[in-house]
């Protein structure tokens, strides 16, 4: 129990002071202010290091542990100025592509937006750091942190995710059993054991407290690979010929379809020469051509020579081509960004209407706001319209998944279509609009991790790279070159009907993991309020 400080005269509280008991350990306890910032800002970095290009996934890990050990021991308010310079050391470089041809303004608004995400999960990290069992805790937070900002604001922004760093590590196998939300977890506890590692070594030595930490530091990679072994067995499901056409845009960011249907003449182009290349025997006969997001920069339902074109394009290699469009409408003030199953013999067929448009991109929310910030809103002169649905599409030679670009990001429409019955999946992506940067990668990086979580192939096709072709296990066994390059990819790829745990369970491991979150800081708030009662009872009672 807390006692006033009585170095007054016998009896005179004016001077006295409640230290509230925490329930684990004491504040003072906490790192130096300054090297704790420095932590912090190290920390981000290395998180961001942890990302393609760079590509170092156990960084990670130890941009976790170091944030735990940065805010350790202090106030809430602390964490989140600490966990704020966090953020901003890790979302700065990490979306640096975001402004590249728009300029640094939205760049850095939404660095800083994403950035107080995690000021905030900071705050909650010194209330349940507090708490026994300290590292479940941790994980569970940052599993709670993301799950707030995939969803806000205007739909959220899931870039950056702890899982979606793990595409090489042990841990990836993780998310095939509870999706990115357990991948994350999995991430988290690691980094929380090495922080409690460090943290055991630093303090009076406690024998106990260095085995679990490092129990729990070694023996969740362990079983990850473990994991990993015993699904990773080769496939006996029927198989699809399939290839991937990228006919590449001009170089030049935002004005990429200055020249109406060059992109649509690209990929017609691209594909006469993969049936020539049918026809002499280089590439087997495809079952499935895929085309990436806007490879149709006009309106081939609407333009009756853009569909021309692409028929001729699909009856030239005889089989199915998946395209990417822009739509008209509904209305003047709108278009829709679509994928259509183009047939050789019936024409255009099943599509899909992406679910998720990007804001301040493909529409503006706050379109004054957005003009006064970045000149390049102005050039979104329509505004996106979402679809709906659950991304499958049929008529094809085989159920197929679509998702377009940014969507590969948010779990429930990847899985969406898996779980109504797709053996495939396909991520039509354009990311010409960010030039030479690592965006595309860190794009891949999402596709491979799909792959893992949903047990299917996924076909990465975009219109200037990187383009892949990735097996269920997360292999990429075919990849473009240099960006900015036509190319086109072939292979036979496994067709597969089961459902993994991850797809079964959708949301549950999350919302399981983000409420337990939830219940511990209001646990500790509850205590502590409680504990603040008594102590005023008993100052009013003396």
């Amino acid at each position: 129990m807390a006692v006033p400080d009585t170095r007054g005269a016998l009896g005179d509280t004016r001077r006295v002071r409640w230290q509230p008991r925490l329930p684990v350990r004491d504040l003072g306890a906490a790192a130096p202010a300054r090297l704790a910032a420095l932590v912090a800002v190290a920390a981000g970095i290395a998180a961001a290091g942890a990302f393609p290009r760079l590509n170092l996934w156990p960084l990670a890990i130890v941009s976790v542990a170091g944030l735990s050990w940065a805010v350790d021991g202090r106030r809430a308010r602390t964490g989140a100025w600490l966990g704020l310079l966090y953020g901003l050391a890790f979302f700065v470089p990490l979306l640096h592509w975001t402004g590249i041809y728009v300029g640094p303004a939205p760049w850095l608004i939404l660095a800083s937006a994403e950035a107080g995400f995690m000021a905030l999960l900071a705050a909650v990290l010194t209330v349940v750091q507090r708490l026994p069992a300290r590292a479940f805790w941790v994980a569970c937070a940052w599993v709670l942190q993301e799950a707030l900002r995939d969803r806000l604001p205007f739909g959220g922004f899931p870039w950056g995710r702890l899982a979606f760093s793990q595409q090489d590590s042990p841990l990836r196998w993780f998310i095939e059993l509870g999706g990115a939300p357990l991948l994350t977890f999995t991430v988290a506890l690691t980094g929380a054991g090495l922080w409690l590692v460090v943290a055991a070594i630093r303090r009076a030595p406690d024998v106990r407290a260095l085995i679990v930490a490092v129990t729990i530091a070694v023996a969740v990679p362990a079983c990850g690979a473990l994991w990993g072994l015993a699904v990773s067995s080769p496939s006996t499901a029927d198989r699809l010929q399939v290839a991937e056409v990228q006919g590449s845009v001009p170089d030049r960011g935002l004005a990429f379809e200055d020249r109406a249907r060059q992109v649509l003449d690209n990929h017609v182009a691209q594909t006469l020469r993969l049936a020539a290349q049918i026809r002499s025997g280089q590439v087997p006969q495809p079952d499935l051509v895929v085309w990436p997001e806007n490879s149709s920069d006009v309106d081939p339902l609407v333009d009756a020579s853009a569909a021309a074109e692409i028929t001729r394009a699909v009856r030239a290699v005889r089989a199915p081509v998946l395209v990417g469009a822009i739509l008209d409408g509904p209305g003047p003030d709108h278009r829709r960004n679509a994928g259509i199953l183009w047939s050789p013999t019936t024409g255009p067929g099943a599509e899909y209407i992406k679910r998720h448009p990007v804001p301040f991109a493909e529409y503006m929310p706050l379109r004054g706001l957005a003009e006064a910030v970045s000149s390049a809103a102005k050039l979104v002169t329509q505004d996106m319209v979402a679809g709906s649905g659950n991304g499958l599409l049929k008529g094809g030679p085989a159920p197929i998944g679509d998702v377009i670009c940014f969507e590969v990001a948010y779990d429930d429409l990847v899985q969406s279509s898996v779980d109504a019955g797709a053996q495939l999946l396909v991520v039509q992506t354009n990311n010409a609009t960010f030039g030479h940067t690592s965006e595309t990668y860190q794009q891949l990086a999402m596709s491979r991790l799909r792959a893992i979580e949903t047990g299917r192939t996924v076909l990465q096709v975009s219109t200037t790279g990187a383009s892949a072709i990735i097996t269920p296990d997360g292999t990429v066994v075919r990849e473009s070159g240099a960006l900015f390059e036509p190319a086109l990819l072939s292979a036979s790829v496994p067709l597969e009907t089961h459902i993994t745990p991850a797809v079964a369970l959708g949301a549950v491991p999350e919302w399981t993991l983000a409420g337990l979150a939830v219940l511990a800081v209001a646990a500790v708030v509850a205590s502590g309020l409680a504990a603040r009662q008594r102590r005023t009872q008993e100052v009013v009672a003396a």
